[in-house]
């Protein structure tokens, strides 16, 4: 294949021909929700090993598996990109020996690997906690490393100086396309998902044939002397760590949590009492509502006269069960005391909080459920906990308490992915996985959803009960005057649920860039929760 024609064919073919296997392997496993990540596996540096390494990070039960897994992905990555830029190199420039292009796109691989598995790690947190941020804080990196990458990969003197303008164009090109046909791929029914699979990997390979000509053929490099390299890689590695600095507070800066429904009368339409729960790491004062219908959850629990009891950001850090038994006491004090039917209205953590209390409390005192900003389809990942010495996931296990413990010691603050509240949810996947947006008997339920949540949420159907989309990010919708009266409006009985058309196009653009799910049938812990068949069949939601 020394023709240039011969060569650019060979290279279309080989690239289409990765997502294409990738997807057969996912039809007849009926593993829709991964299929829109197949365009990524022969994509252009970094993208390419982010998807490698998002694989292993999720399918690994030990750290020998981990281990080989690792020098198998590197060994196999560094062949096929040997392969793609011998390809693609410009016949403009003397090519390398084989030998060489095979040993340097292996030593990339296995740099590449090392850098991309921080945020490979993030985008497993996602998969657990459902929430977008750290989708964002993995993914915004990639575009910062890519043009670089993809210059020291083919280019003895690549570690220096600035890409090209040309070469982050088509990086960029590159995460578009991706993220499109990661879209598409999972859009369209069945087997033609094949054919959008090759065209995808195909235009991966015509970008790969533009990057590495951008990065071979002479061109003026600003900053010629500076191992830009790895300060862009330190800089990148750096990015998610501010943004959990950021989002991270100490307790004592934590502000009370203190919705305005609560400082006003309930309308005389509304049979409810109320009980309103907040978020993770909120912080309780004490106060009475105006209203004394409505009520607080305190995650402290109640004092002897029944009264909730004030309380700070580490009680919210409790198992969902042990929060759940708390709720029930306050739930039976409140409607003993008003003698009316109860309403839960929670936001993020307290929305699976009361989700919980009605799993563990059928024929309860509750009648109405209205979740603000839940975690959609959360636990799709697993790992162990501190204490285990093998486990599915036990990798970014280890690799999130590093970053959180980082965290911890510059901002103060006290989040851990391994405390309680984590941990529920872990170890009850199956059901938070499938089960909370699935109506309850007897029960009103209403899922206020940000359209943010959208990017987390794997591609299809999510939900069995209402739900009213709103343009905004994750947490304080409660605070919201249009959200507070549009609660109002459904605790007197009306319909209020809003679709956006935005968000299930969210969702499939997102689809490109979230963990894949852990089969639901293989993890031990989850055994008897459980149902047997096809581990990713889409009868398990609601089922």
């Amino acid at each position: 294949m020394s023709h240039p024609r011969g060569r650019l064919l060979g290279l279309v073919a080989l690239a289409a021909a990765v997502p294409v296997v990738q997807n057969v392997l996912f039809l007849t496993l009926d593993f829709r929700s991964a299929e829109g990540l197949s365009p990524q596996g022969s994509a252009v540096w970094p993208y390419d090993s982010y998807n490698d390494m998002r694989w292993l990070l999720v399918y690994h039960d030990s750290w020998q598996e981990y281990a080989l897994g690792l020098l198998v992905a590197i060994g196999l990555r560094g062949l096929l990109c040997a392969g793609l830029v011998s390809l693609a190199w410009p016949v403009e420039a003397p090519r390398p020996d084989r030998r060489r292009i095979l040993l340097r796109n292996l030593g990339t691989a296995a740099l590449t690997a090392v850098v991309v598995t921080p945020f490979a790690a993030l985008a497993v947190a996602a998969g657990v906690v459902s929430l977008s941020w750290f989708v964002f804080a993995a993914v915004g990196p990639m575009l910062l490393l890519a043009p670089f990458l993809q210059r020291a990969a083919v280019n003895y003197h690549g570690w220096r100086g600035l890409p090209s303008a040309a070469l982050v164009g088509w990086s960029l090109l590159d995460f578009a396309l991706i993220t499109v046909a990661g879209a598409v791929v999972w859009r369209v029914p069945g087997w033609w998902t094949l054919l959008v699979a090759a065209l995808a990997g195909a235009a991966n390979g015509l970008l790969w044939n533009r990057s590495v000509r951008a990065a071979v053929l002479p061109t003026r490099v600003h900053w010629p002397r500076v191992p830009v390299v790895p300060i862009v890689v330190v800089l990148a590695l750096a990015i998610p760590l501010a943004a959990q600095v950021v989002t991270s507070r100490p307790a004592d800066q934590v502000k009370t949590f203190r919705p305005s429904l609560l400082d006003r009368p309930l309308p005389a339409s509304v049979r409810y009492a109320v009980i309103v729960l907040g978020t993770h790491d909120s912080r309780y004062d004490g106060r009475s509502a105006v209203d004394p219908a409505a009520e607080t959850f305190s995650y402290a629990g109640q004092d002897a006269a029944g009264r909730p009891l004030p309380y700070g950001p580490l009680d919210t850090h409790r198992s969902l069960e042990s929060s759940a038994a708390l709720l029930a006491r306050q739930v039976d004090a409140l409607h003993a005391r008003t003698g009316r039917p109860v309403a839960l209205l929670g936001e993020s953590e307290g929305a699976m909080v009361g989700r919980t209390y009605l799993r563990d409390h059928p024929g309860s005192p509750v009648k109405a459920l209205l979740m603000f900003s839940p975690l959609v389809r959360a636990a799709r990942t697993y790992y162990p906990p501190e204490d285990a010495a093998a486990g599915w996931g036990i990798a970014p296990g280890w690799q999130l308490r590093g970053v959180f413990a980082l965290v911890a010691r510059v901002s103060g603050g006290r989040d851990s992915p391994d405390e309680p509240f984590i941990r529920s949810l872990l170890a009850n996947a199956p059901f938070y996985r499938f089960q909370t947006m699935c109506p309850v008997p007897g029960v009103r339920m209403i899922a206020f959803l940000p359209t943010v949540s959208a990017t987390e949420l794997p591609p299809g159907p999510f939900t069995q009960i209402p739900v009213y989309e709103v343009p905004a990010l994750h947490g304080g919708l409660l605070g919201r005057p249009d959200i507070t009266d549009r609660a109002i409006d459904f605790l007197e009985g009306r319909d209020v649920q809003s679709q956006r058309s935005e968000y299930p196009t969210l969702q499939l653009l997102g689809a490109a860039w979230q963990a894949p799910a852990l089969a639901a049938t293989i993890n031990p812990v989850w055994r008897g929760q459980v149902a047997p068949g096809p581990p990713f069949s889409q009868a398990r939601f609601c089922g």
